[in-house]
């Protein structure tokens, strides 16, 4: 049997110190944890998919909480079947002694501990679409407020419709249309484009 450990952190960001600590307190560390730095959202994620390799009948995965494994109920769901079932490894989640496939094999601890993997999971995924919504809010909310998100849009001269005319008529290039305001060249098609909606 060979001991594995899992991280995952959402952004390269994030410390992944804590997952790092819990894992060597049940005395997993070094090449046997496996950490991806990225969103939960799937499970295309290249640590992971090498701890799949690796992964034997009989071999443990340690993760310290469900929402690392992921946080799509389907996916967690899918997930823990194909490592439980297929693979036949077990798997323990540290802050949920209930997960803990070692200690559950009868018929009525399975149950349990799928009936709390399925409540967790929900819950996982519940908490990420209710935090997507807050963000949203947010932002509408400071919208409202006249907040402005992104750069601050970049004004045109007064005379940008006769310097158009000029350089579609070919009386000045593109290099000098974009010096004179001062744009980059994406910037002014972007202009271009609103400017021929209003003109």
């Amino acid at each position: 049997m060979v001991e594995y450990g899992y991280i995952r952190v959402s952004s390269m960001e994030q410390n992944e110190a804590r997952q790092v600590l819990a894992l060597g307190e049940v005395g997993v560390f070094g090449e046997q944890v496996f950490v991806d730095k990225q969103s939960g959202k799937d499970f295309d994620r290249p640590q992971y998919a090498e701890l799949m390799k690796k992964l034997r009948e009989g071999d443990l995965l340690y993760i310290q909480s469900i929402d690392r494994l992921g946080r799509n109920y389907e996916e967690i769901q899918n997930q823990w079947r194909i490592i439980t079932k297929e693979v036949k490894a077990d798997v323990v989640v540290l802050d949920m002694e209930l997960l803990d496939t070692r200690r559950y094999k009868d018929l009525m601890g399975t149950f349990i501990a799928d009936l709390v993997l399925q409540v967790l999971s929900f819950v996982a995924q519940h908490e990420r679409e209710n935090i997507r919504k807050r963000q949203a809010q947010g932002i509408a909310a400071a919208q409202a407020r006249g907040v402005q998100f992104g750069r601050p849009a970049l004004s045109v001269p007064d005379d940008f419709g006769d310097l158009v005319k000029k350089w579609r008529k070919k009386q000045i290039t593109l290099n000098e249309i974009l010096n004179i305001c001062e744009m980059s060249k994406s910037t002014f098609y972007r202009r271009l484009r609103e400017y021929s909606l209003v003109s």
